[in-house]
C-alpha cells in the first residue's frame, strides 16, 4: 500500500471513530474497537490524534467486569461553535449552536424591506453580533450556514427568489470575503429538513419531505437519509407546480402555482377579502379561528383544502414515510389538519396506501437556521483539513 492509501484509510478510519464517538460517547477506547471493527492500535492513534485537537476530551473511568477500568471519551461539544441564519422574506432568524447543535444565543429581527441592498448590511451586522456570542474555544466560530427563501443552484448561488427579486447573488463570496471561514448556501427548506432530520420530527423516517409553509412554500426532499438537491439543485420547488392552469399569475413566471392557494400569504388574502380589512394578523385570525368565526373558519378550511391538493400530488409523486410541516399558521391552528387530512383522503388513489404520517415541525421556526448551522457542523467535522492522518 503506497503513502496515499495509507493517508486516506487512516483519514477514513478517524472519521468513523469520531462519528462513533459523537454519538455513542461517552465510550471506551475497548467499545470504539467493538463497534467499528478497527483493531486497538489504529483506535488508540486515532483517539489520540482527536484528543490532541480538542475534539475529544477523557473524562473519569468507566466500570470494568473485571481489571482496569476504562477511560471514557467524550466529543467536546464546545470545540467550536457555528451561525446559522434563516432569511425570511419578512424575517432573519440568525443562531448560534454548539458542535452538537444545541443553541447558545439567537436573535430574530423583522424586515421592512426585502431587497438584498436592504439585507445585505443587516445580514452582516447580526452574524458579526452572534459571533460575538461564541465562547472562547480551540476553532472558535467554524462557519456559517445560510437557509434561503428562493433558488439556489449546487455553486450555491442565489439565482432567484420570488417574493424578495434577489437575482444572480453570490453571497456565499461576500460572507466568505467578511467573515474568513468556511460558509454554506441552501435553500431555506432543505436545511429545515435536514434540521428535522437530526432534531425533529422525522428523525426515524428514511424517506420523507419537510413542507415549509409560509410567503410562499418551499420542499426539501430527504431520500435514503441524505437531502435529494436534483441536477442543479433546484428540487423541491413544488410551491410552483401548476395546480390551476388558467389561474393567478406567480412571481415565478408560471400561473396557477399551488403557493398562490396554499401558502399562508394566500390565506391572509383571503380572509382579509372576506372581512373586508386591509391586513390581518396571525394573533387577529388565530383569535376569530378559536372564536368559531364563520369568515375565518371559511378561510381555513380552503388553506387546509388546497395544502391537501398538493400534499395528495407530493405523496403520489414520493411515497414518503412522513411529511412535517413547518408553519406558523398551522402551529398554532392544528384543526386545520383535519381538513387537510381529510382532503388527501378523498384524493388519493385507493391503490396508495395511507402509511404516511403527517406531523407539524417539532422545531417551528428555528428548524431553517437549525439545519443550516448542522450543515455547516457536518462539513466541519468531515474536512480533512482537520480530520487528517498526523
Amino acid at each position: 500500500m503506497n503513502t496515499a492509501d495509507q493517508s486516506f484509510v487512516k483519514i477514513h478510519n478517524q472519521k468513523i471513530i469520531l462519528n462513533n464517538i459523537i454519538h455513542h460517547y461517552p465510550v471506551s477506547r475497548a467499545k470504539l474497537s467493538q463497534m467499528t471493527k478497527l483493531n486497538k492500535a489504529t483506535i488508540s492513534s486515532q483517539t489520540a490524534s482527536l484528543i490532541e485537537k480538542k475534539l475529544v476530551t477523557e473524562i473519569g473511568t468507566g466500570s470494568s467486569s473485571g481489571g482496569r477500568k476504562p477511560v471514557m471519551l467524550v466529543f467536546n461539544k464546545d470545540a467550536g461553535y457555528a451561525i446559522g441564519v434563516d432569511i425570511g422574506v419578512t424575517y432573519m432568524l440568525t443562531m448560534l449552536t454548539d458542535l452538537e447543535g444545541n443553541m447558545i444565543y439567537s436573535d430574530y429581527i423583522e424586515l421592512e424591506d426585502n431587497s438584498f441592498e436592504a439585507v445585505e448590511p443587516i445580514l452582516l451586522e447580526r452574524i458579526e453580533l452572534v459571533s460575538k456570542k461564541a465562547p472562547l474555544s480551540p476553532y472558535g466560530i467554524i462557519g456559517i450556514g445560510v437557509g434561503i427563501h428562493g433558488f439556489v443552484n449546487r455553486e450555491e448561488m442565489v439565482i432567484f427568489t420570488p417574493n424578495s427579486k434577489w437575482k444572480d447573488v453570490n453571497l456565499k463570496k461576500i460572507l466568505e470575503e467578511r467573515f474568513r471561514c468556511p460558509v454554506l448556501i441552501d435553500n431555506e427548506a432543505n436545511t429545515g429538513a435536514y434540521g428535522e432530520k437530526l432534531f425533529g420530527a422525522i428523525r426515524q423516517c428514511k424517506n420523507s419531505v419537510y413542507v415549509s409553509l409560509g410567503i410562499g412554500i418551499g420542499l426539501g426532499i430527504v431520500v435514503n437519509d441524505e437531502l435529494y438537491r436534483g441536477t442543479e439543485g433546484f428540487s423541491g420547488e413544488m410551491g410552483h407546480m401548476t395546480i390551476d392552469f388558467n389561474g393567478k399569475q406567480c412571481g415565478c413566471g408560471n400561473q396557477g402555482c399551488w403557493e398562490l392557494y396554499a401558502s399562508e400569504k394566500a390565506f391572509y388574502q383571503n380572509l382579509s377579502h372576506l372581512k373586508n380589512i386591509e391586513k390581518v394578523t396571525l394573533e387577529q385570525a388565530s383569535k376569530w379561528i378559536q372564536e368559531n368565526d364563520g369568515d375565518a373558519l371559511k378561510a381555513l378550511k380552503e388553506f387546509g383544502y388546497y395544502v391537501g391538493v398538493g400534499l395528495t400530488n407530493i405523496i403520489n409523486t414520493f411515497n414518503p414515510e412522513a411529511i412535517v410541516i413547518r408553519s406558523n399558521l398551522i402551529e398554532s391552528n392544528p384543526i386545520v389538519l383535519n381538513w387537510i387530512q381529510s382532503t388527501i383522503s378523498s384524493r388519493i388513489s385507493r391503490y396508495v396506501h395511507q402509511s404516511h404520517q403527517i406531523y407539524i415541525s417539532q422545531l417551528n421556526r428555528n428548524a431553517t437556521a437549525l439545519g443550516a448551522a448542522s450543515l455547516i457542523i457536518q462539513h466541519f467535522l468531515m474536512d480533512s483539513k482537520y480530520i487528517n492522518a498526523n
